[in-house]
């Protein structure tokens, strides 16, 4: 790939970050379509999320949940799945077939085989490789009929889902488990099934399941390229360690996929490598001041695995939580400046954590922010499904959004 050619520092980043995450004012998306395809995936793992992400990116906020919905369950233009990492996320349905030959092969040849020896040592042999093979079908075939269906509805129709067996025999973890709470979550790993719509409202986590829409096979190296492409489109520059950690792939899958896509090596600050696109060496404009609160796992703003550039790390107790899930945060111009909560009785409230070089016009701006976000949640409330020490100080009732502010929702 050559030596690193062009600069490109902290400043110029974080611009790029405004315009392709449409974060900011003259960035914003017209539908959820627009924000998934800019962002590449949107986490999944709290549903919230999705929405919360969308919402803080398009023009007219207050279609999110509608369109999202619309996007997701109607047109099935986005697709809910498991990704790099093997974790839940929210992908244009384009892409279902790079995703899954790049990454899902893999992680499902990993997941099934474990699978088997779990069950298989935790029945004590009762429950076979091949009886597992059988009930695959089975519930594929049921799922088939009904078109969606809960995993209570699955059971009905194939009660071997109600076996159980012991998870991590001879562990400290020991504990019984049914069959369908490890099947289910194999076949979304494979790629043979996908999260339906939700049995209650948009923040609920109750999912039914249906067949995956059907896409082609791909090279697995095809698409891992095709996946760098985009995400480097998205994100770049970025390092390798970054690209490492975001796909979960070997360092040397990363490797090859870069030299297969010729991407452009460029100089980072603190003299580190990164990588762009070819023909995305050009320059960036400044781009208009502007705020945002963005949710828990927003994928802004766990991008990157070296974050230091637009998060300083003596921020990172009150932001994240112990296995570094990211709480929900307040931006100014490109960087993390604080966090935000939403309190039980539905206002928005929000505190800086690092005020430096912010005037007027950026605590104006966050606090339009603020009442925007309240304005759309309504009576809607949202509790992160990882939470923070910030995120839970503040949702706390009476307490006080020192540095900050607050915006209460519509009918309070």
């Amino acid at each position: 790939m050559g030596g690193a050619g062009r600069h490109i520092g902290t400043t110029e980043r974080r611009a790029r970050l405004t315009v392709r995450h449409r974060l900011g004012a003259g960035s914003r998306a017209a539908t959820p379509e627009d924000v998934a395809g800019s962002l590449v995936a949107l986490h999944g793992t709290d549903p919230a999320t999705v929405y919360l992400a969308v919402g803080a990116r398009l023009a007219d906020a207050d279609k999110t949940v509608a369109e999202v919905e619309r996007a997701l369950y109607e047109d099935r233009t986005l697709v809910r799945m498991h990704g790099m990492r093997h974790t839940v996320f929210v992908f244009p349905t384009e892409l279902a077939a790079v995703v899954h030959a790049s990454t899902g092969l893999v992680n499902a040849a990993k997941a099934r085989a474990a699978l088997v020896k779990e069950v298989v040592t935790g029945s004590g042999g009762r429950l076979t490789a091949q009886w597992l093979e059988e009930v695959e079908a089975s519930v594929l075939a049921a799922l088939a009929r009904r078109g969606q269906a809960t995993v209570g509805e699955l059971t009905r129709d194939e009660p071997r889902l109600k076996e159980q067996f012991v998870y991590g025999a001879g562990r400290s973890y020991e504990a019984p488990q049914t069959v369908s709470s490890r099947m289910m979550r194999v076949l979304g790993v494979d790629g043979l099934v996908v999260r339906g719509r939700p049995l209650g409202g948009w923040t609920s986590s109750q999912f039914r399941w249906a067949i995956a829409p059907p896409h082609p096979e791909l090279p697995p190296a095809q698409a891992q390229q095709e996946l760098l492409r985009r995400w480097l489109t998205a994100c770049g520059p970025a390092t390798e360690a970054d690209l490492k950690w975001w796909t979960g792939w070997r360092v040397t899958e990363v490797r090859r996929a870069l030299t297969a896509m010729e991407a452009v090596p460029v100089t980072l600050d603190g003299g580190v490598t990164g990588y762009v696109t070819p023909g995305d060496e050009e320059p960036l404009s400044a781009v208009e001041p502007w705020a945002a609160l963005l949710p828990g796992l927003d994928p802004t703003a766990m991008g990157w695995q070296d974050r230091d550039w637009y998060l300083a790390p003596e921020l990172r107790p009150a932001l994240f939580d112990r296995s570094g899930n990211v709480g929900p945060t307040v931006w100014w111009n490109g960087r993390v400046v604080g966090g935000w909560a939403q309190r039980p009785d539905g206002e928005v409230v929000w505190r800086l954590l690092d005020a430096e070089g912010l005037g007027r016009e950026a605590h104006e701006a966050i606090a339009r922010e603020a009442e925007r976000l309240g304005s759309w949640l309504g009576t809607t409330r949202v509790t992160p499904r990882f939470r923070t020490p910030l995120e839970k100080e503040l949702s706390a009732e009476g307490a006080s959004g020192r540095s900050g502010g607050a915006a209460r929702a519509p009918g309070h």
